[in-house]
C-alpha cells in the first residue's frame, strides 16, 4: 500500500514544483527576443544606408554644380570618386549605380522648346537604366519640357544655366538576417542642383580621360 502512495507523493510533489521554471520561461522566449535583436540591427542597417545613399545623391549634384568655370571629364572622376567616399562599407562601386544629368534648355522656339540632357555620365555596376532619358533627349524637340523628376516634382532649368541631376540606386542586401530578405531591397535617391556661374555647359575632355557613358 505504501508503494503505491509514494509514487503519488512524486508525482504531486513534482506538478506543484516551480524549480527551473524561470530557465524554461527563458528557454521559450530566447528565438523571439535573438529575433528582435537581429532584426533591430537589421533596419539600423538599413536605414543608415538609405541615409548615405540620399548623401551620395545630394554630393555627387552639389560637387557637379560646384565646377565654374566649366565643366571636363576629369571633373566627373572626381565627383564620382566622392561618390565612392561617401560609399565607403556599402561596396556601391558593384551594387550602385550613379546616373548624373546635365539638364538644360534646348535652344528651340515653338512647338519643339523644352528641356534636354545635354551630357549624361554613369558610374557603379548596378544594371539599372536612366529613368528620365539618355544623353540628347529633348535636344530638338518638346519630349523634356515639362523636365526631370517625378511627375509632382518636376525640375527645369532656366535659360543660360543648367541643372545638376543625380539619380542614385543601390541594392541592398541584408547583412545579419539574408535568410529572411534574401531577394534584398532596392534603394533610389535624386538630387538636384543648380551649376555656379558656369557659363559654358558643355563638356571638355582636355586630358582625353575614358569617358563614364551610359
Amino acid at each position: 500500500m505504501r508503494e503505491a502512495i509514494l509514487p503519488r507523493r512524486f508525482l504531486r510533489r513534482l506538478r506543484l514544483s516551480e524549480n527551473g521554471l524561470a530557465l524554461t520561461e527563458f528557454a521559450f522566449s530566447l528565438p523571439i527576443f535573438i529575433t528582435l535583436l537581429f532584426g533591430g540591427l537589421e533596419i539600423i542597417n538599413l536605414v543608415m544606408a538609405h541615409m548615405r545613399i540620399n548623401q551620395i545623391a545630394i554630393t555627387v549634384a552639389d560637387n557637379a554644380g560646384r565646377a565654374r568655370s566649366g565643366i571636363d571629364e576629369a571633373d566627373i572622376y572626381e565627383v564620382f570618386a566622392g561618390a565612392t567616399q561617401a560609399g565607403t562599407g556599402l561596396d556601391f562601386a558593384r551594387n550602385g549605380r550613379v546616373v548624373l544629368s546635365s539638364l538644360q534648355p534646348n535652344g528651340k522656339t515653338g512647338g519643339n522648346a523644352g528641356q534636354m540632357i545635354n551630357w549624361q555620365r554613369c558610374f557603379g555596376s548596378l544594371a539599372v537604366a536612366p529613368r528620365y532619358g539618355l544623353q540628347n533627349k529633348g535636344r530638338n524637340d518638346s519630349s523634356l519640357a515639362a523636365g526631370m523628376g517625378p511627375a509632382t516634382t518636376r525640375i527645369r532649368a532656366a535659360q543660360g544655366t543648367a541643372v545638376m541631376f543625380a539619380e542614385v540606386s543601390y541594392h541592398y542586401t541584408p547583412k545579419i538576417l539574408p535568410s529572411i530578405v534574401s531577394t534584398g531591397l532596392d534603394l533610389r535617391y535624386e538630387s538636384a542642383f543648380n551649376v555656379r556661374e558656369r557659363t559654358n555647359q558643355d563638356i571638355t575632355n582636355t586630358q582625353r580621360l575614358a569617358t563614364n557613358s551610359c
